[in-house]
């Protein structure tokens, strides 16, 4: 995965350094980005050259001002320590103060007294999360009540009862706004008191919830209520447990055999609504996993690949969110909701082009399309690529990605405009109030709204937590992407010491611009670009539709989806960017 630009570094916000000597000091190199030298001021006894640390900028404009080492972070050899070293150069603090730790201890020991709590400990009940998932946020339960209709019970951990609002948990949960979750570790919203122990529904424990009891009527939602309940969850199933049993490779147990048949049910019914409803986008992702070894290089890593597990539970979550999002909308409850608005008419026409001149049949559109429609264009469009894909077998990545150029960014919004992306009018994020802020601030608003002791989010406050929250959003998806960049280019690093560095790979064309082509090999592990300077022998021009390079003497052309050998030319693990020749050339056409 190419890594994302890296945009300007606030003012006064600590820096990683490579520690070099110059005579009989020590020097700093800005590591992940281009800079002059930084004069280090006394270094601890254990600072040595070749080793990464995190300084404090010189302050005070003084001539001869050094710099302050504030933490050493180990060799930049060592994978673990550079995914660690860039949460720290992005501003991440890596701990929590003395005062949030404390206060999340007592909340832990002494959470918010609610004594209309419904008790469903008796309810069976299950989680399915990844296998190294540590904070389980969501659970659960289900019932068939006839032939056509299905009662649901999502669980969602009740964070609102161990952060009150304006606590110091609840003022460092709005600062970091998310959780970031990078290759071997997570900078984490909540203190692990909470996260990992009091909030997260393990197994075979007491926990507090907010439930929401949907039931649906063929697929279709008849009727919700919600609640603080105390539940317990029987069984920590992973994604890869319930793959396998809707695989008949194994047996579901007693006693959640039934409940997760009968949500399997409803989940495909919903899946089929959605897509008959045609205005969901129908895209796939598939996201490394990377796995350690003791000293922290990268040992290996995985696609994770979206599959009937993972559908069944967001599918459900998914409902959830707009139910309870409906609820706030109708009782004009102040919260924010998840909001995706119709892209530009502009940008879907622009889309159908480029889909157009790689010959993928696109869905009928008015010649000048309205942004009423421009939403069920891309929708029509985004299953047009999953045909063609199914198809082919070829150009996944790249033209969802041209599917993802065309819309517009997912933010937050106190003011309910829809999420086009799902095709719902009403959509907020509740699932998640472990990782993410709104998710609290909609727990709030919920139990307000259902008469429980809860203040509602202050309208008045909404629009900046609204552009809060969003940016801090971007900024860890920024950090993330960067973070199995740099991973990937380590085990690629290792890879090529064990294959030889000639080995050619087989690589797959997913983007292009005028300078070069963006290239996914080794079977999509990896990612790198070919600059067009690199390819001899011709002059390439980039179409209109920026699709197709063609060779402006031999016509030779390099499309989307391309079957292109390569060879790895430099590997830049700092900053997670490969650099790539032709193994050989491209045949002519």
């Amino acid at each position: 995965m190419t890594p994302p630009p890296r945009e300007p570094r606030p003012a006064g916000q600590p820096q990683v350094v490579l520690l070099e000597k110059r005579g009989k000091f020590l020097v700093g190199d800005p590591f992940f980005e281009p800079g002059q030298q930084i004069s280090i001021g006394k270094p601890p006894a254990k600072a040595r050259a070749g080793k990464l640390a995190l300084i404090a900028a010189p302050g005070g404009g003084a001539r001869n001002a050094r710099a302050k080492i504030l933490r050493l972070l180990g060799s930049p050899n060592i994978a673990r320590n550079v995914v660690e070293a860039l949460m720290l150069d992005r501003g991440l603090r890596r701990r929590f103060p003395k005062k949030v730790l404390a206060a999340a201890e007592a909340a832990r020991l002494h959470p918010h007294p609610e004594p209309q709590r419904r008790d469903l400990r008796d309810l069976v009940t299950f989680t399915i999360d990844p296998t190294t998932a540590k904070d389980f946020d969501d659970a659960i339960s289900a019932e068939r009540l006839s032939p056509t209709r299905t009662r649901i019970w999502v669980h969602i951990a009740d964070v609102s009862a161990f952060v009150r609002p304006g606590d110091p948990v609840d003022n460092e949960a709005r600062r970091r706004a998310t959780s970031v979750y990078v290759p071997g570790a997570v900078e984490p919203m909540l203190p692990e008191a909470l996260s990992n122990d009091a909030c997260s529904l393990v197994p075979g424990e007491d926990r507090l919830a907010v439930t929401a009891e949907l039931e649906f009527e063929d697929g279709a939602l008849a009727a919700s209520s919600f609640y603080r309940s105390l539940i317990r969850s029987d069984k920590r199933l992973s994604y890869e447990d319930v793959d396998q049993i809707f695989a008949g490779e194994a047996e579901a147990e007693d006693p959640w055999r039934e409940p997760l048949a009968a949500a399997r049910e409803v989940s495909a019914a919903l899946e089929a609504a959605r897509r008959a409803g045609g205005a969901a986008l129908a895209i796939e992702s598939v996201e490394p996993e990377f796995a350690f070894d003791l000293q922290g290089h990268v040992a290996d890593s995985v696609a994770s690949v979206q599959t009937e597990s993972h559908r069944l539970i967001e599918h459900l979550m998914i409902a959830a969110n707009s139910a309870v999002a409906t609820l706030c909308c109708e009782r004009a409850i102040p919260t924010l909701y998840r909001i995706h608005e119709r892209p530009e008419s502009e940008s879907v026409q622009r889309l159908l082009d480029q889909l157009a001149s790689l010959d993928v049949a696109t869905p009928p559109a008015a010649e000048h399309i309205s942004s009423a429609d421009a939403g069920e264009v891309v929708a029509a469009a985004s299953l047009a690529v999953d045909e063609h894909v199914k198809r082919t077998g070829v150009a996944r990545m790249g033209l969802t990605y041209l599917v993802l150029r065309s819309l517009r960014q997912a933010r937050y919004s106190p003011d309910n405009l829809g999420h086009a992306g799902l095709g719902l009018s009403n959509y907020c994020h509740f699932t998640s109030p472990i990782r993410r802020y709104p998710d609290l601030l909609c727990h709030r608003a919920l139990l307000s709204a259902v008469g429980f002791d809860e203040k509602p989010p202050r309208a008045d406050e909404l629009d900046e937590a609204a552009v809060w929250t969003s940016e801090r959003e971007r900024d860890a998806i920024r950090t993330e992407r960067i973070a199995d960049s740099i991973a990937g280019s380590f085990l690629l690093e290792r890879r090529l010491m064990e294959r030889g560095p000639d080995e050619p790979f087989e690589g797959e064309v997913t983007g292009l611009i005028n300078a070069g082509i963006f290239i996914s090999f080794d079977g999509g592990a990896h990612e790198g670009f070919l600059p067009v300077r690199r390819i001899k022998g011709d002059w390439w021009d980039l179409n209109e539709q920026g699709t197709i390079m063609t060779g402006s003497r031999t016509g030779t052309t390099i499309r989307f989806g391309d079957r292109l050998k390569v060879k790895v030319d430099r590997i830049d693990t700092a900053r997670g960017r490969v650099d790539l020749v032709l193994a050989e050339e491209p045949d002519a056409r």
